[in-house]
């Protein structure tokens, strides 16, 4: 999926992540929280997702708000990630700017050696998000752009609206 988030001056910046789970309330993703999306989402935290299957012609967008989950979830889900994804977790120091891929490949090496027996921990500064929706669009994609888009907009009773936009 993509995910758009906004620094604290409104600058947007998009990036595809992996959707991890379907919560009752939610949508699921896991990152460090110290990467650019970690911080924008840190300063400002309502983002968009967007899912795009263009061979059939659909697309389905997000708009919410977004929290990390517990500590207990994330790390139930690194630690069931394989070793070499739990590894690079310790390894990257994810959105800084790096000299060199070989210093990337020493650190992974280095962490590599220290987690050579035993269980690799979640390191504090990496876990789960959930978005929030508040908002859902469902786009189809129509002869002559006469596309179908309904909106279903979540109201402060928590009853979802739906409205049919034109295209």
């Amino acid at each position: 999926m993509t995910l758009a988030t906004c620094d604290s001056s409104g600058k947007p910046s998009a990036r595809i992540v992996l959707l991890k789970g379907l919560h009752e309330n939610g949508f699921l993703f896991f990152t460090n929280y110290d990467s650019r999306k970690g911080k924008e989402i840190e300063n400002n935290p309502f983002a968009c997702l967007v899912f795009l299957w263009k061979e059939i012609e659909r697309q389905v967008r997000i708009e919410g708000t977004v929290e990390k989950i517990d500590e207990a979830e994330s790390d139930a889900y690194f630690n069931n990630r394989p070793r070499e994804s739990r590894i690079g977790a310790w390894s990257s120091h994810q959105s800084s700017p790096i000299e060199s891929r070989e210093i990337l490949e020493k650190n992974y090496e280095k962490y590599s050696n220290q987690f050579n027996t035993g269980d690799i921990p979640r390191p504090k500064n990496w876990g789960g998000y959930i978005v929030h929706p508040n908002l859902i669009e469902f786009w189809q994609g129509r002869q002559g752009r006469l596309h179908d888009r309904l909106q279903y907009t979540l109201d402060v009773e928590k009853i979802w609206k739906i409205e049919r936009l034109s295209p």
